[in-house]
C-alpha cells in the first residue's frame, strides 16, 4: 500500500487520479496538489465515497523548490507523480532529491522562457552538436542520473502514452518479437471530432509549440531535421480509417535511439486535419504562437499563453468528442535470421472514456499510463536507482497492467508499412 503526491489537476492528472482511486489496493492515500487548490478540492469531492483511497489536497507553486520540499515533508509520500507542466520537471526532481523520494513524470523537460540566456547558450550548443532544434530534450533530466543513483532513488521519465506506452511497446518487441529491430515508426492518430473549428486535445501551449517546430527523425546514427509539416504520409488506421499524418520531432526518439541496440531509423508521425493546420498556420503567421513576451497596454504578455486562455480547455472536450484514437509502433527487423514486421497498437474510444471518467481519449491515454508507471514503482516491480525511461525496464508487468486498466493492446503480424 502506497501514499503518493500527485502534482497537477488538469485533464491528464484527473484521469491518473481517478485511476489511482480505482486501484485503491495499491494507492492507499493520495494528495492532489496544484497552484489552484479549488480544482483539487472539486475532484476530491467528486471522488469521495466512491473509493477507499484516502484523498487530501494542497496548494503549491511547483516552480518553487522550497514550497515543494515543505509539502513533500508534510505528506511523506512514497512517490511524487509529476503530472503538471514539463516546465516544472527540474524543480520537482530537485525537491524529490532533497526529501529522498522517488519521482515520475509524463513528459520531458522544456523551459517556459526560451529566451533565458543561460538556457539559450546550452540549447544552441546542443543544436549544433546533436542536430535537432526542439526545445524539449532529455539531457537536462539525464544529468540527474548520478544524483538519483547516489541517493538510492528512481526517477521514471515519460510514463504517458507517447512517450511512455510507445517505449514499452518497443521494449516488448525487443524482448519477445525480434532478435534485431531495424526500423520503428510511431504513429499517433486521433480520429476524434470535438466540433470546434480549432482546439487542442492537450495543453495548447505545449501542443502548439510541438507541432509548429521543425520535424526530425533518427537515421543511421544521427538526427535529420526537416521543416515543420514537410513530410506527409497517409495511413489506414484500424477502426479510424485513412488519415493524413505528418512527421514531428518527439522525445521518445531520443531515448529509443540510445536504448534499442542496432536500430537504424526511428520516426514519429501524428495525424492532423486540414482545418487544424490552416488555423495553426494563420496563428503562427500573425505571431500568436510566439513564446517571447510583448508589451500590450502597459502589460507584458506571452502571445501563446494568451491564446491558451482563448481556446477551449482540453479537459472540457470530453462530452462533445466522438470517434477513436489509434496509437502504436510499427517495427521491421529480423527474427531467427528472417525478415519480420509487427505493429503493436491500442484503439481508444473518446465516448467510452467519457462514460468512465468524464474525459476525452487524449487525456485518458496519457493518464492511465501515468498510474501504471506509478504502480510499477510503488510495488517494486521497477526498482533501479537512477534516471530512466520506460523502455529501460521489463515491459511485461507494464503491458499486463495496460490491458487490465483500460488500454488493451494488440499485435498485427503483417502490417502496412510507412514508406
Amino acid at each position: 500500500m502506497a501514499r503518493v503526491l500527485i502534482m497537477g489537476c488538469g485533464g491528464v492528472a484527473g484521469v491518473a487520479i481517478q485511476k489511482c482511486c480505482q486501484n485503491s489496493e495499491v494507492f492507499e492515500e493520495i494528495c492532489i496538489a496544484s497552484r489552484t487548490k479549488a480544482k483539487c478540492d472539486a475532484l476530491k469531492e467528486k471522488l469521495e465515497g466512491k473509493t477507499s483511497t484516502k484523498i487530501t489536497t494542497a496548494q503549491v507553486d511547483a516552480d518553487k523548490v522550497e514550497e515543494l520540499v515543505s509539502l513533500i515533508r508534510e505528506v511523506k509520500p512514497d512517490l511524487v507523480m509529476n503530472i503538471a507542466l514539463p516546465y516544472q520537471d527540474l524543480t520537482i526532481m530537485d525537491a524529490c532529491l532533497e526529501c529522498g523520494v522517488n519521482y515520475m513524470d509524463t513528459a520531458n523537460y522544456e523551459p517556459e522562457d526560451i529566451t533565458e540566456p543561460e538556457w539559450r547558450e546550452i540549447y544552441e550548443k546542443r543544436c549544433k552538436e546533436e542536430g535537432f532544434s526542439a526545445y524539449f530534450d532529455y539531457s537536462w533530466q539525464w544529468a540527474y542520473q548520478e544524483k538519483f543513483k547516489k541517493a538510492g532513488l528512481t526517477a521514471l521519465l515519460g510514463s504517458g502514452f507517447d512517450p511512455g506506452v510507445t517505449q514499452a511497446y518497443c521494449a516488448y518487441a525487443q524482448k519477445h518479437l525480434f532478435d534485431e529491430i531495424e526500423c520503428i515508426d510511431i504513429l499517433d492518430c486521433n480520429g476524434g471530432d470535438h466540433g470546434y473549428p480549432f482546439a487542442t486535445n492537450f495543453n495548447p501551449e505545449i501542443n502548439l509549440r510541438e507541432v509548429s517546430a521543425p520535424g526530425s527523425y533518427w537515421e543511421d546514427g544521427h538526427w535529420v531535421e526537416v521543416p515543420a509539416m514537410s513530410i506527409k504520409r497517409e495511413y489506414d488506421f484500424d477502426q479510424v480509417g485513412h488519415k493524413d499524418m505528418y512527421l514531428l520531432h518527439h522525445e521518445e526518439i531520443e531515448s529509443l535511439a540510445k536504448n534499442i541496440p542496432g536500430v537504424k531509423r526511428i520516426r514519429f508521425f501524428m495525424t492532423f486535419g486540414q482545418s487544424y493546420l490552416t488555423h495553426m498556420k494563420c496563428l503562427e503567421n500573425v505571431g500568436m504562437l510566439s513564446t517571447e513576451p510583448v508589451e500590450f497596454e502597459g502589460h507584458s504578455i506571452v502571445p501563446i499563453q494568451f491564446l491558451k486562455e482563448l481556446l477551449p480547455d482540453p479537459a472540457s472536450l470530453g462530452p462533445r468528442t466522438v470517434g477513436k484514437t489509434n496509437i502504436g509502433c510499427i517495427f521491421s527487423g529480423k527474427k531467427d535470421g528472417k525478415e519480420k514486421k509487427a505493429y503493436i497498437y491500442n484503439v481508444c474510444d473518446h465516448q467510452e472514456c467519457y462514460k468512465e471518467l468524464g474525459s476525452q481519449a487524449i487525456s485518458y491515454t496519457t493518464g492511465v499510463p501515468a498510474m501504471v508507471g506509478a504502480m510499477m514503482l510503488v510495488t517494486g516491480k521497477w526498482d533501479k536507482p537512477g534516471v530512466y525511461t520506460v523502455e529501460e525496464f521489463d515491459p511485461d508487468p507494464y503491458m499486463d497492467a495496460l490491458n487490465k486498466w483500460g488500454l488493451p493492446w494488440q499485435i498485427e503480424d503483417n502490417p502496412e508499412m510507412v514508406d
